[in-house]
């Protein structure tokens, strides 16, 4: 067949839905979107008394008495996620009860927001960096339970 026999054929119309969907286009998740889940995933874990440092949870009491203010914020409270296309690294504040094993807490927050987020995500999740930013003992009270308004 000649050069020019070749290209005077008709070619066959390429079909429609053919291929694997998944090829198709891409998919980005937010920081955000990591952030909440990890943050949801974390405070699950008994031990884990609260997200994020005293001046975050305090900030975020105001805010949520402020109309408009949202409680997503209080989701991401403690969580900073860095998102690439295929991977994710988060680091993680919190502040853990008194009388619990702090290495045992830490263990088991890394490996509870690992799943989550990867089930959710499909991320590979690289590292998980906890910071555990301070101890509530029994007898203290909560900062958003502090800031409670004098009048009703």
């Amino acid at each position: 067949m000649s050069e020019s026999q070749q290209h005077a054929e008709p070619r066959t119309p390429a079909k429609r839905g053919g291929g694997d969907p998944a090829t198709r286009g891409r998919t980005t998740i937010a920081d955000g979107v990591v952030e909440k889940i990890a943050g949801l995933a974390a405070r699950d874990v008994l031990g884990v008394h609260a997200m994020g440092s005293g001046l975050a949870r305090t900030l975020g009491a105001v805010r949520d008495r402020v109309p408009g203010g949202g409680r997503s914020a209080t989701a991401t409270r403690g969580v900073k996620a860095e998102v690439g296309e295929v991977q994710t690294a988060l680091d993680l504040e919190i502040v853990v009860d008194y009388g619990v094993a702090i290495a045992d807490v830490a263990r088991s927050v890394r490996e509870n927001v690992i799943s989550a987020v990867e089930r959710m995500t499909g991320l590979e999740v690289v590292e998980v960096n906890i910071a555990v930013s301070d101890v509530k003992l029994p007898d203290e009270a909560d900062e958003e339970e502090e800031s409670e308004p004098r009048l009703q």
